[in-house]
């Protein structure tokens, strides 16, 4: 079993902290121009996909990653959306014509939401189970309507007659489902390809990968596993947490304190199991062996770094593939550089540990317009 390394694609804006708010003299605006280096940085590294996030703070998934169909050219793109925002049968179709347009380099991220304020932003007022049942109902209907045949669905939260799309894709997108909470769980076992958590320790991470997978082969099903993590990756450890203690100079306590009152409004699970590793202290912010919670006091999702040598990252990530998970998808601040350290450092060291079936490309990534990180 070989793993796949994805990278992230800061549509909401990237910078050289884990802050990017206000007038930071480091922030990068998402411009297409910048979105375009960075996509061509990870493909040219040999990252399989990019994920996208989705919410009002950022732009539109779909519309960012379809204008980098043309300037990649086997770069998949890990969509995300939510549930609530859009119907079932629309997103099926659009998720077919991304297919055919990219020739085969969709992937689907879908995001139920747990932070109330941020779904009423879309009109969603549904409480947190209730959200989970919509999206069982609603993965339904997609994978019905890519069937080839008409699809009729009638359920709590929705009823479509002859649910399909114009061609039904081929290969099907690859949904990719997240959520700590047993509700989720259950949706992932039914419906997803892939079921993703944060960067938990792994001492807490292995039992949900092995109730998910249970749950999987009770529905007849095989389920793989994912991981979102950010990577601090060095040619010494030193260096690499050397690189935490700038993060955390860059965070206030009032900065820190708003972001923690924010995250208590939340009703994602796995945002408390986030909070919980550090608690909203600068203090024991190495949870487990290379394993930092640091961002985690001033970003809500994923809020745990992979932090090391080289060496130390690719034996964690080695770690949790040994414990089941077969897809890392990478992040760091900021993503152009901290992607050539991963793509540069750690991916040869994966590979020649058998865990890649390649090393990635051999050539150098060609000189691309860099004009937008002029002045940052």
């Amino acid at each position: 079993m070989t793993l796949r390394l994805h990278w992230f694609l800061p549509t909401g804006g990237d910078s050289r902290d884990v802050l990017a708010v206000g007038d930071d003299a480091h922030r990068r605006e998402p411009t297409l121009e910048y979105l375009t280096v960075l996509a061509r940085t990870a493909e040219d590294l040999g990252f399989e996909a990019v994920l996208t996030p989705t919410g009002t703070w950022c732009e539109d998934s779909w519309v960012s990653t379809a204008a980098l169909i043309a300037a990649t050219r086997r770069l998949k793109f890990m969509v995300a959306f939510r549930p609530g925002s859009i119907t079932p049968t629309l997103a099926a179709q659009m998720a077919a014509t991304f297919q055919r347009h990219s020739a085969g380099r969709c992937l689907l991220n879908v995001v139920t939401g747990g932070d109330p304020g941020e779904q009423r932003r879309f009109g969603d007022h549904l409480g947190h189970d209730d959200r989970y049942a919509r999206t069982d109902e609603f993965l339904a209907i997609v994978r019905g309507a890519w069937s080839g045949t008409p699809f009729d669905f009638a359920g709590a939260h929705y009823q479509v007659e002859g649910a399909t799309t114009r061609i039904a894709p081929d290969p099907c997108p690859e949904i990719y489902f997240g959520g700590a909470s047993a509700p989720a769980e259950g949706v992932a076992a039914r419906r997803a390809d892939v079921y993703l958590t944060w960067g938990e320790p792994p001492d807490l991470v292995a039992p949900r990968v092995a109730r998910v997978r249970v749950r999987a082969e009770a529905e007849g099903r095989t389920v793989r596993f994912g991981i979102r993590l950010h990577v601090i990756s060095r040619d010494t450890a030193a260096a690499a947490w050397a690189e935490t203690d700038r993060l955390l100079e860059q965070m206030s306590d009032d900065v820190i304190a708003q972001a923690q009152q924010g995250f208590t409004r939340s009703e994602s699970v796995g945002q408390a199991r986030m909070q919980s590793l550090h608690g909203g202290s600068r203090e024991g912010l190495v949870v487990a062996p290379n394993l930092w919670a640091g961002i985690g006091l001033v970003r809500g999702g994923a809020g745990t770094a992979l932090v090391g040598s080289h060496d130390e990252v690719a034996a964690r990530i080695a770690e949790y593939h040994d414990l089941g998970f077969e897809e890392f998808i990478l992040s760091g601040h900021p993503h152009v550089e901290e992607a050539y350290w991963v793509g540069e450092h750690v991916r040869p060291r994966l590979a020649q540990m058998g865990l890649l079936d390649d090393p990635g490309p051999a050539r150098v990534a060609p000189k691309l317009s860099l004009s937008a990180l002029s002045a940052r």
